[in-house]
């Protein structure tokens, strides 16, 4: 399994990555993925993948090597772009899911995808196994594939389009953190890239270790400061929580003819 992440800022973008993709009591095993299409003044675009590493290696591969007149390095806009990656999903279905379904193996995956492209804003996408796509937007500006349940808590209450891009890095780490806390199958180390809106080209991008000392600062922190605020909540107020109409219902033994 994985947990990708991304947000959508007026700032700019934020994306983030683990690299797990299997787990077990022997077998562990790492592969990014996290793919980065960059031609500096022109666009700046991040694919993020989930699901069966075959399908989205196979995914990737085709957008790496075309160069037909469709593809990520000629798209107008980021909307064809996303178009470009759902036609590649399609292209690999059609090739593979006869032979996966005779195995009983269904035709998992997912993307993120997202960047800027010269003549237009920053724009975020999530994309589907059937190849469509939704867009984020000022009252959803986050997407989440893979693991996302551990990690979305802290998505909901703090990313809004208006906070820095710093901010929105320490989210989505506290939210990597919570999914790695509860899963074994999420793990690091995780990719970290950050985009300044009009650069058009990475602005930040890290390879966050096991030894990283602001990751392991922050996860600390965040644990302590969580079991703080958890401590110095009131305790329950019995005499206004206990109602006289609020009463358990008791089950009654009903003795039957044939007792």
């Amino acid at each position: 399994m994985t947990y990708c992440v991304a947000a959508r800022l007026q700032e700019g973008l934020v994306f983030l990555s683990d690299s797990r993709t299997n787990a077990g009591m022997d077998q562990v095993s790492t592969f990014r993925k996290m793919s980065v299409f960059e031609r500096p003044d022109d666009r700046m675009i991040v694919l993020m993948s989930a699901g069966n590493l075959a399908i989205t290696q196979s995914v990737r591969e085709i957008l790496k090597e075309s160069v037909e007149s469709e593809s990520i390095w000629s798209a107008a806009n980021m909307f064809e772009a996303a178009t470009v990656v759902g036609a590649a999903i399609r292209q690999v279905y059609e090739r593979d899911h006869q032979a996966l379904a005779e195995m009983g193996i269904d035709f998992n995956c997912s993307f993120i995808l997202g960047g800027q492209i010269r003549g237009e804003s920053c724009r975020l996408f999530q994309i589907y196994a059937a190849g469509n796509f939704i867009e984020a937007h000022s009252e959803n500006p986050c997407f989440q594939i893979g693991e996302s349940k551990y990690g979305k808590p802290i998505l909901d209450r703090v990313i809004r389009p208006e906070i820095p891009l710093d901010e929105a890095v320490k989210c989505v780490l506290i939210s990597m953190d919570s999914t790695l806390k509860s899963n074994i199958s999420v793990g690091m180390p995780l990719d970290l890239l950050v985009y300044q809106a009009d650069s058009l080209q990475v602005s930040h991008f890290v390879s966050v270790t096991e030894e990283d000392p602001y990751f392991n600062m922050l996860r600390a922190s965040w644990g302590e400061r969580i079991r703080q605020a958890f401590h110095d909540l009131p305790a329950p107020d019995w005499s206004t929580m206990e109602k006289e109409r609020s009463k358990p219902v008791f089950e009654r033994h009903i003795r039957t003819v044939d007792q």
